[in-house]
């Protein structure tokens, strides 16, 4: 990936086609781990209204660890889209590049350590289960609020209901036939951008749970690695430009 290609991604300069690239490249990893997560502990953690709902459902059949299972889930993805806010509103009053890099930054290293602990975690289950669901929503959280902020709405990687939803609304705007004009009614037209926007965002979220299957079925725990590598590399290179800028300016300072 060329260095300046990397630095728009995630950089504080966005356009439409950085946020499109990104939204992409999130909801493949967001897919993968979605699909990972249900093989490893047949629980999905990217979507609130199933969670919430086995909440409810636990809550009536007495099902108290189930229920407290979704709670703890519930409660880790609001704090994970909370940690993005902080972050990147942190960076941004101090003027650094990385304010939208350093959430990802932190999913990859989570991904990671999963990926690295995951089978060795496994043997304590009913430590192991509750905490992978709340850690994988936390990181779920943590990536559909940058790629909120960064889009300002327009774009969501872990929310395939939404996508689903705007897909539907875009088709429904273009199969409408507009006989005749209307006095102050605007002509029904679908916006072509953004409905293929949405299709790539799709097709990118099931890509990635049909790799992060195969792979989690292949190898294991350890598939998570190279999407924490993927997400790393999205990430990396407006970190590495403060880091610079922090030391060029300890020099100046020193001299």
């Amino acid at each position: 990936m060329p260095i300046d290609y990397a630095r728009r991604l995630t950089g504080t300069v966005r356009t439409r086609r950085e946020n499109t690239h990104l939204g992409i490249g999130l909801a493949f990893v967001a897919g993968a781990t979605n699909a990972g997560a249900f093989l490893a502990v047949s629980q999905y953690t990217s979507h609130m209204t199933g969670i919430v709902s086995s909440m409810a459902d636990a809550l009536v059949l007495g099902q108290t660890a189930v229920f407290l299972t979704g709670v703890g889930a519930l409660c880790a993805f609001t704090l994970g889209a909370a940690t993005t806010a902080l972050m990147v509103n942190y960076a941004r009053r101090r003027g650094l590049s990385s304010a939208f890099a350093l959430p990802i930054l932190l999913e990859a290293a989570l991904l990671l350590v999963f990926g690295v602990l995951g089978a060795r975690l496994q043997m304590v289950h009913s430590i192991f289960v509750p905490a992978t669901v709340s850690l994988l929503c936390f990181m779920m959280g943590l990536q559909n609020a940058v790629i909120t902020k960064i889009s300002k709405s327009e774009i969501r990687t872990t929310h395939v209901t939404g996508i689903v939803t705007d897909i539907g609304i875009e088709l429904g705007k273009y199969f409408y036939v507009n006989r005749h004009d209307i006095d102050g009614e605007p002509r029904v037209v679908a916006d072509r951008k953004h409905l293929r926007l949405l299709t790539m965002l799709l097709t990118a979220f099931f890509s990635g749970g049909v790799v992060g299957a195969l792979g989690f079925r292949a190898i294991g725990y350890s598939a998570t690695i190279p999407l924490a590598l993927v997400l790393l590399a999205l990430a990396a290179v407006p970190a590495v430009d403060d880091v610079r800028s922090a030391l060029r300016n300890d020099s100046d300072d020193v001299d």
